[in-house]
């Protein structure tokens, strides 16, 4: 369980560590300020952009603050 709990850590530093880098440049960290995600439609050809859920299409850490 030591390995596993590392692990989890480790992974909550990195987010962390993410979260404040993206505040104080100012941008969602889940879609890095540019307003939109992307998810792959197929794997050859299409991808699809949706505004980000996080931030409403904004791209500014204080609306995906609000929204949280």
């Amino acid at each position: 369980m030591g390995l596993l709990s590392s692990f989890n850590q480790w992974r909550e530093t990195r987010y962390q560590n993410h979260l404040s880098n993206m505040k104080d440049q100012g941008k969602c960290p889940d879609c890095f300020g540019r307003g939109y995600t992307v998810y792959p439609y197929n794997e050859f050809a299409y991808f699809n952009s949706f505004e980000c859920p996080g931030c409403q299409g904004s791209g500014h850490y204080t609306d995906w603050e609000s929204y949280q």
